[in-house]
């Protein structure tokens, strides 16, 4: 690998963290002894949240071999994007941010005037998985995070779709109707809990507790195939309609991705979608990485319109 002084700081905001870390923009690297994490009070001040969130940058910026470029910050919306001002609300999560203009309030907080951009964590996800993950070398890929919540983004070119005729508006899928609900109901770790209960009695606390207990349950192997068969069903027409190459899986659900891959596979073979599939290579430092990478002034210049957008 090549010295480099192209380094930016990738920032991935969460309801109850956030990590840092330093970012070799030409390389496309992580570098890993400068990943920092803290947990986050979102119900608290926003003057607490925003010194918590300047402290946990200014450490990974401590770490850095040379002078940063700037700060790639991806975020849950709503958010203005562009502009940088928090629209969360509702949400019991940053409410005391709302409407504040969190560029400003951190570049004030870290005494710096270097510049501070933001991208949603689902496109932030995508993006770096397109960068220098299982997405690498691919034209068109969907990424879909299944964890607590249903996310999801389509990237062309390494750039996020969020306005075109063959992706849901913003990439989201979460909202869309599926059966007599929404999405989020049926591809997140609520549905695995609420599914087991139904046909069982028995309360479990996550999707963990089914993939221990999978071998010799039958009643948690049909769980995961029932996800797996209502997963292939509802994707395959957006999979179908923007032409994807790939598609990644990241989230904790992913983890258990062997013990419904064959009821979804044999669902996209059902419905002719043929494709590449992969789980997250990068994981939790996807976003780190797509974040950071709006500091690269080439690629800001080509992504810019679509950050306007989302």
């Amino acid at each position: 690998m090549k010295i480099t002084n192209s380094f930016a700081i990738g920032v991935d905001v969460g309801g109850s963290h956030i990590t840092t870390a330093v970012i070799d923009l030409e390389n496309r690297v992580l570098l890993k002894d400068t990943i920092c994490k803290q947990d986050v009070d979102s119900n608290g001040e926003a003057s607490k949240i925003f010194d918590l969130w300047a402290k946990t940058i200014s450490e990974s910026m401590k770490k850095s071999p040379s002078p940063i470029k700037g700060i790639g910050m991806a975020m849950p919306g709503p958010f203005n994007y562009s502009d940088g001002i928090s629209l969360i609300k509702g949400v019991q999560k940053f409410e005391r941010i709302y409407g504040l203009n969190v560029r400003q309030a951190l570049q004030r907080s870290l005494g710096i005037n270097l510049p501070i951009q933001f991208i949603n964590d689902a496109s932030a996800f995508a993006a770096g998985e397109a960068f220098a993950g299982s997405g690498k070398g691919y034209k068109k890929i969907m990424a879909i995070t299944l964890g607590t919540g249903f996310g999801s983004a389509f990237i062309e070119n390494e750039i996020p779709i969020v306005k075109r005729d063959d992706v849901p508006k913003m990439g989201c899928l979460f909202h869309l109707p599926f059966k007599n609900k929404i999405a989020d109901e049926f591809f997140s770790t609520r549905w695995f809990i609420g599914r087991y209960k139904d046909l069982t009695g028995k309360e479990i606390s996550g999707v963990k507790d089914l993939v221990e207990i999978a071998k010799n349950d039958n009643v948690a192997k049909r769980v995961f195939d029932e996800f797996g068969l209502n997963l292939g069903r509802f994707l395959s027409k957006w999979l179908k309609g923007f032409n994807t190459d790939m598609l990644i899986l990241g989230g904790n659900i992913s983890k258990a991705y062997l013990l419904f891959e064959n009821s979804f596979t044999n669902e996209l073979n059902k419905e002719k979608v043929n494709i590449k599939i992969s789980v997250s290579k990068l994981k939790e430092n996807a976003a780190l990485l797509g974040s950071a990478h709006l500091i690269d002034e080439k690629y800001w210049n080509e992504i810019k319109t679509a950050i306007s957008l989302m």
